[in-house]
């Protein structure tokens, strides 16, 4: 059983309204989003692109449904462009979350980026250079740096279609930049999508990690994903993610991990679904009853 006292239990937006693709939820709008994650037991959320852009209108709205944020999406362009314009964009977005209340921020390198291109997400991805590799690690470093001075983490979101998506480049990564600053957001769906076990990476980080996402895979569509060479919207839209506990990752193990190794932080559940085919509500009741069920949150 997880501790309460070290363990919150968040959920992002994206099962309302999916960010990279609008016309998935187009109808559900903010207040219905926040307003169901309450209703389905849960106290944290990320941002999405609805949300109010004003902390006090945000924060207010969510105090009304006792709901905090816990994290946001942060997209970095530290190897294709000047380090000083994500640096100025960084500044601005821990210092809108620091006034919402939240110590991490989860950051993902978008330069080169195919995760929102019409192209097979295992074929043509971009491979950085040793230069490059040079760039991201220092300029992650400076970032974190930023962060902590703050009171904050900087944690790296490995994801499908960017250059930090397989095992060797998670390995680089956390090799090469400052563990003092750094830190990992640990995404069950996003390894198992690439063919990584989740435990084992989960048991080589478990130190470094500070953000956890629950998302699960429908093993059925990740193969038809595979063969028919499918984009990565194009899986989303198939359905490859769900819930935890309706897919095909085993999350005992990495809930014993968690709890055996004194993890402090946030689970969040994190699972883009079409809404017209998996309600948003009902899967957020599903997530949380089973997220009970296994951890005792």
């Amino acid at each position: 059983m997880l501790d309460k006292q070290k363990v919150k239990l968040g959920i992002a937006p994206i099962a309302w309204t999916n960010d990279d693709l609008p016309d998935l939820g187009k109808e559900n709008t903010f207040e219905q989003c926040i307003s169901e994650m309450a209703l389905s037991g849960f106290s944290g959320s990320e941002i999405g692109n609805k949300y109010p852009k004003d902390a006090a209108v945000l924060k207010k709205a969510l105090d009304l449904r006792g709901l905090r944020i816990c994290n946001c999406w942060f997209s970095t362009f530290l190897i294709s462009k000047p380090f000083e314009d994500t640096e100025k964009a960084f500044e601005q977005q821990t210092d809108f979350l620091r006034a919402l209340g939240a110590d991490v921020i989860g950051v993902s390198e978008q330069s080169y980026s195919i995760q929102g291109k019409p192209q097979p997400v295992f074929e043509g991805k971009y491979v950085m250079n040793d230069r490059e590799w040079n760039l991201l690690c220092t300029g992650l470093n400076k970032l974190g740096e930023i962060a902590h001075r703050k009171g904050m983490k900087l944690t790296f979101h490995h994801h499908m279609g960017t250059v930090v998506q397989n095992e060797d480049e998670i390995d680089r990564l956390m090799k090469e930049t400052d563990p003092r600053l750094v830190f990992l957001l640990f995404d069950s769906g996003h390894l198992r999508y690439c063919g990584i076990d989740p435990e084992s990476l989960m048991k080589k980080y478990i130190t470094r990690i500070r953000h956890i996402h629950l998302k699960d895979i429908r093993q059925d569509i990740l193969s038809h994903v595979r063969l028919d060479k499918l984009s990565f919207l194009d899986a989303v839209r198939r359905g490859v993610f769900t819930v935890p506990g309706d897919g095909c990752i085993d999350f005992e193990p990495l809930f014993d991990l968690i709890e055996k190794n004194g993890y402090k932080g946030w689970l969040v559940v994190e699972a883009e679904q079409d809404p017209a085919h998996a309600n948003p509500l009902e899967y957020a009741l599903k997530a949380r009853s089973y997220i009970r069920e296994k951890t005792g949150l």
